[in-house]
């Protein structure tokens, strides 16, 4: 079950990624939100031309301030990476995200279960599904 925190920080990062729809092909847009003891530490959306990743970007904002934030994604984060760099699941996992709610899974072959498999791996709690129907209109036209 979702708090009113939990949507409340989900909703902008929704915003975030609706603001980029149509600039980050051939990656979906995405939204990510860091939030530490009530506070935005991180924010970001996936930049022009599909890299940086939201999450990246929310990383790189937060810091060190990253460690034990809860990460609110738009969708699962990508559990492998096609360059061979570290896949959002990793970075996040390594920075110390105790948590990472997701609105909605990805149909993508790099993140299909794979990101949420990774990050439950290292030991980050993942809770799937939260405003899954508001943030699904954002991925209508994404075939991976």
């Amino acid at each position: 079950m979702s708090s009113e925190a939990d949507r409340l920080h989900m909703r902008r990062a929704i915003a975030l990624a609706r603001a980029g729809l149509g600039l980050t092909a051939p990656n979906p847009s995405v939204g990510c939100v860091l939030v530490k003891d009530g506070v935005v530490v991180g924010e970001g959306a996936t930049a022009a031309g599909g890299r940086p990743h939201a999450e990246e970007r929310a990383l790189d904002q937060a810091g060190g301030r990253a460690l034990g934030a809860i990460a609110y994604v738009t969708l699962e984060p990508c559990g492998a990476r096609s360059s061979g760099a570290p896949s959002c699941a990793e970075r996040l996992a390594r920075a110390g995200v105790a948590e990472v709610v997701v609105a909605c899974e990805d149909a993508s072959p790099f993140a299909s279960g794979q990101g949420a498999e990774r990050l439950r791996a290292a030991g980050v709690a993942v809770r799937l599904g939260v405003l899954a129907e508001e943030a699904a209109e954002l991925y209508a036209d994404y075939h991976p």
